[in-house]
């Protein structure tokens, strides 16, 4: 055996502790190699849609690294799916925080604070995400959640505005059509209520009345109404039009024949009141006075160029003038303002037909059917709820 001396043997610790140091630095990970391990693996679990994987990579990701937002918005995201919404909120709250405007976290965010009870919260993010959102699924969701916290509260006018909007993304759904009826009903019964209170006597609430009378069809107090109304306050803007086109309507020829006088004074109250000149138009028309009616429609598009009506009736008088070009072109600019106005279908298809072109012509006189059938259905429909609800306020009455 070979004898050590003191020195050498110092400089064997001294390197063996070296080698032992070097040893373990490249055996232990660093932080950086395990935040890239949990975040790979989580990737692969989303990936493999196994969020009861993918959750405890992400916790532990997110214990290493705080501030990974992609981390937090992804746990974020699964804790909500899977209901649990408690621990969706905070790392939700916290993704947002480190990187604004992203939407549909804060979308989520919302959803969870109102599922949590936690009303204020939740109005705040989903009114702060609801016009950013492009997605058709997620507005809808956001929207009506948005909706019924605003009709929780009363805020029936800012509930009515996102039904709106909902509406013009998606104008088709029955879902929300009953939800915007339903509002637009609580809303008109809200103010009519308020009316009642405030102003009792006023020729507002005459006129509005007057309205619900003729929208059930109760001719006689309609009218009355409206003329009381009119007694109260002759200049109320408005008022003059909406009896006159009522008595236009009228099955009794006496009462059509005082309309023009009404929409007249309507004229006189406001000249720039394009619903007035409409009807003139058509009152002018209906005498067989083209010049007045042309002058009265033309006077009405001037107002109001995306008055549909007004364009179909000017390019009645345009035909007759002979002036197809110009009728076709006011026809096809009635249609793209209105699609549903069947007349303009019939008139167009009529004028296509003339000028030889079959297969357009075809192709409006189906829309003209379409529409007149869909139309005709209305209303049957609304003539069966006028009867409907006829009976039940007799059937009221009778057990009073």
């Amino acid at each position: 055996m070979i004898a050590m001396s003191a020195k050498s043997v110092l400089f064997t610790a001294s390197l063996l502790a070296a080698i032992s140091v070097v040893s373990v630095c490249q055996t232990t990970p660093s932080k950086q190699d395990e935040i890239n391990l949990h975040s790979r693996t989580a990737q692969q679990y989303l990936q493999e849609k196994r969020p009861d994987l993918a959750i405890p990579e992400l916790q532990k990701l997110i214990a290493l690294d705080p501030d990974n937002v992609d981390a937090r918005g992804n746990l974020g995201v699964l804790l909500f799916f899977r209901g649990d919404y408690k621990n969706a909120v905070p790392e939700l709250r916290a993704a947002i925080k480190l990187q604004p405007e992203l939407w549909k976290l804060q979308a989520l965010l919302g959803l969870s604070e109102g599922r949590l009870g936690d009303n204020n919260a939740s109005r705040g993010d989903l009114e702060a995400t609801f016009p950013h959102l492009k997605e058709e699924k997620t507005q809808s969701e956001v929207g009506k959640a948005l909706i019924g916290n605003y009709t929780a509260t009363g805020d029936l006018e800012k509930a009515a505005t996102v039904a709106s909007a909902l509406l013009a993304a998606q104008p088709t759904d029955t879902s929300l059509l009953y939800l915007a009826y339903r509002l637009y009903s609580d809303l008109a019964g809200k103010t009519m209520l308020t009316m009642a209170l405030t102003a009792p006597g006023s020729a507002e609430m005459r006129q509005a009345m007057a309205r619900e009378l003729a929208r059930h069809g109760d001719e006689a107090p309609a009218i009355a109404n409206f003329r009381e109304a009119i007694r109260l306050n002759p200049r109320l803007p408005g008022l003059h039009s909406e009896l006159g086109d009522f008595l236009y309507h009228s099955a009794d020829a006496k009462l059509q024949a005082e309309a023009e006088p009404e929409f007249k004074a309507a004229l006189a109250v406001n000249p720039r009141d394009e619903k007035a000149h409409l009807m003139l138009g058509l009152v002018a028309a209906k005498r067989g006075d083209m010049d007045a009616a042309y002058a009265a429609f033309s006077q009405a598009l001037e107002i109001n160029p995306n008055d549909s009506d007004a364009c179909t009736e000017l390019a009645k008088l345009l035909v007759a003038k002979n002036q197809r070009e110009q009728a076709r072109q006011m026809l096809e600019r009635a249609i793209q303002i209105d699609p549903t106005d069947y007349v303009a279908h019939y008139r167009l298809g009529t004028l296509y037909r003339q000028e030889g072109k079959t297969d357009e012509a075809k192709q409006q006189v189906d829309e003209y059917l379409k529409y007149k059938q869909m139309k005709a259905k209305l209303e049957k429909v609304f003539h069966d709820m006028r009867v409907l609800s006829g009976q039940h306020e007799a059937d009221d009455r009778d057990e009073k």
